[in-house]
């Protein structure tokens, strides 16, 4: 079982591109009831429609299925975004 407990260590990195916000962090993932720490890439693209595209990128090796991890962080990164919680 897997269980996003949160993503700490958040950077954005500078780009000239305002509508493209590249950011770095660590995920902090419980599996089968043990805690680790996964570095990962995400990127929040907000299209002309005003829709926001997420894509995430897990820098270290893990061994657990990505598409469900994937979601997870997706999910997360979006609740982050909307609620302003992330730099812009």
């Amino acid at each position: 079982m897997m269980k996003l407990v949160t993503i700490k260590d958040i950077l954005r990195k500078d780009t000239p591109i305002f509508y493209r916000m590249f950011y770095k962090g660590i995920a902090v993932i419980e599996l089968k009831r043990e805690t680790g720490e996964y570095r990962i890439d995400f990127v929040i693209e907000v299209k002309p429609t005003g829709h926001v595209e997420i894509s995430v990128t897990i820098v270290d090796a893990i061994e657990y299925p990505l598409l469900p991890l994937l979601k997870e962080l997706k999910s997360f990164i979006n609740d982050l975004y909307r609620s302003g919680e992330l730099s812009v």
